[in-house]
């Protein structure tokens, strides 16, 4: 299978004072793109090996993770005076605006500690900051909400084990591991 290209030759996207300027109908094809798979993925239909005997949908989801259906909050959760998650925790940046065929899981980390996850820097905020600038540019909504899955194993070795499955079965397209995948153009904006 071949990777169509998101900028097609003879399109006019362009470089404009180093920044990249996205068609609405560019990004909107991009956005269809990552959600067809993400949906296909959600009902077991993802390529993936599934289980011969599973009963359940979510027994088809690694780690009956569902992350569509966790609790959405806020991206300054960690400002909050009592932290609503502890501990070690997967967390998914989603996008659920309005205008979207399927919400899109943007974003999927691991921590060790969710209370503390996004104090400082991490990428995923630069990314974030592009996608919501060229959004805004292109005169679409978003509505990006983080969401802590707090099951995840303490040790580290095993959460990080898990978060790459949950990565190639999801395909996030802020994850280092599928920029390639999406031809994401959000990390050029980023530096």
């Amino acid at each position: 299978m071949i990777q169509p290209d998101l900028f097609p030759t003879g399109d006019d996207s362009r470089l404009v004072g180093g920044h990249l300027h996205l068609r609405r109908d560019q990004l909107q094809h991009w956005q269809a793109r990552v959600a067809s798979h993400q949906k296909a993925a959600r009902i077991g239909e993802s390529g993936q090996q599934g289980e011969l005997f599973a009963t359940a949908q979510d027994c088809l989801l690694p780690y009956g993770i569902d992350p569509f259906r966790l609790l959405p909050q806020p991206l300054s959760f960690w400002r909050w005076p009592e932290p609503t998650n502890q501990g070690a925790a997967h967390y998914f940046v989603i996008d659920d605006a309005s205008h979207l065929p399927h919400p899109l899981l943007l974003y999927l980390g691991e921590t060790g500690e969710a209370a503390r996850r996004w104090k400082g820097g991490h990428d995923c905020k630069a990314y974030l900051a592009s996608y919501l600038q060229t959004l805004r540019t292109v005169e679409l909504a978003a509505a990006v909400s983080v969401r802590f899955w707090c099951d995840a194993p303490s040790q580290q070795t095993a959460r990080r084990a898990q978060e790459t499955r949950l990565i190639h079965y999801w395909q996030p397209p802020f994850n280092r591991e599928m920029q390639g995948r999406w031809r994401t153009p959000f990390t050029a904006l980023a530096e």
